[in-house]
């Protein structure tokens, strides 16, 4: 199995053997429960669904989809290989090893509606010269007659954050079967509490 369905603690730090101070962020991974394997003969590709979490509202259709298996309030994908799983079967944090890397995908923390400074780290206008209130404005946003508009992707004021975000390539510290933690090194997108994605990284 390449991934694993799981939660954001929170952070925390871990000293190495040769003294090193390093961040690392904490993970309850699983236990996830295989819902459906897709295979490339029925389903045009090989993949297998894995459930995680509890719920207890359902729609029918959910429950008939995990009829017998529980009721998971959270379902993803992994593209998988030739590897053999069948449904109901139990995977937990055992698939991953101190020293793997990781790909760790999870929803940012919304910043709410954020001016370009914030956003962008714009440096704002000159604070002297009669400018009252232009020390943090965006300044010109584009020509007048040619072309006349602002072009699309222009950085400007907006929505920031609460987006899909992927860390890539974090090292795994430590793995604890026994109460399902993940230990890894650096930040891991999303609030404590949030929904991450744990993949492999070259699998």
């Amino acid at each position: 199995m390449r991934g694993i369905i799981g939660k954001k603690i929170g952070m925390t730090q871990l000293f190495m053997e040769n003294g090193e101070c390093v961040p690392a962020t904490a993970i309850e991974a699983g236990p996830c429960v295989v819902i459906q394997v897709k295979t490339r003969e029925k389903d045009g590709y090989d993949a297998v669904q894995l459930g995680f979490g509890t719920s207890k509202r359902l729609s029918k259709a959910e429950k008939g989809h995990l009829k017998g298996l529980g009721d998971f309030r959270y379902l993803h994908e992994f593209r998988v290989g030739t590897e053999a799983a069948e449904v109901g079967q139990l995977v937990d944090v055992g698939i991953v090893a101190p020293g793997d890397l990781l790909k760790v995908s999870g929803r940012s923390k919304g910043m709410g509606f954020a001016g370009t400074v914030k956003r962008y780290h714009f440096r704002g206008g000159p604070k002297t010269h009669g400018q009252s209130d232009r020390h943090r404005a965006p300044g010109s946003v584009g020509a007048g007659t040619s072309p006349g508009r602002v072009l699309k992707g222009k950085r400007m004021s907006g929505h920031m954050g609460d987006e899909q975000v992927t860390a890539l390539n974090l090292k795994v510290l430590s793995v604890d079967t026994a109460r399902n933690l993940l230990l890894v090194r650096g930040a891991v997108p999303g609030a404590n509490g949030g929904l991450v994605i744990v993949e492999k990284v070259g699998e």
